[in-house]
């Protein structure tokens, strides 16, 4: 009667330690980073060059450049609904918050944001109150 329990147990402990090719990290690993372009927060400027193609499952990062032409934020609670943040990293101070709804730079700086893209769909994140298609970027995640 033992003998095949432990056959069994044995049996369960040999197998992959994961399942999925990404190994041990799962689909934080390096092997599942998407490209993303960045975005430039500046008075008067394209925040991007075109829309930003996303595949769900994909870790990307996120890097926002402001220049300190303005006090200037960035907003889109649609796409932040949409993706799971891993770390902000500010000033090489790195920050895992549950949520966000929109970052903001009141000087010149860098921030970087780490997530996986979730949830399909046509998102977008742009400049608080602004009204030209420049201020804003539209995200679609496949």
């Amino acid at each position: 009667m033992k003998t095949p329990i432990l056959a069994a147990a044995l049996a369960l402990f040999s197998l992959p330690a994961a399942a999925h090719e990404f190994g041990f990290a799962g689909v934080l690993s390096a092997s599942n980073k998407g490209e993303m372009p960045e975005i430039l927060l500046s008075v008067g400027q394209p925040l991007a060059e075109g829309p930003i193609t996303l595949k769900s499952g994909m870790l990307y990062e996120l890097e926002i450049e402001a220049d300190g032409s303005g006090e200037l934020a960035l907003e889109g609670p649609g796409f932040f609904r949409a993706i799971w943040v891993n770390e902000v990293v500010v000033n090489g101070l790195e920050i895992r918050p549950f949520g966000l709804e929109s970052v903001e730079f009141d000087e010149a700086g860098t921030m970087e944001i780490e997530f996986l893209a979730i949830k399909p769909g046509q998102y977008y994140l742009k400049i608080p109150g602004s009204k030209g298609e420049s201020q804003r970027v539209d995200i679609s995640i496949q």
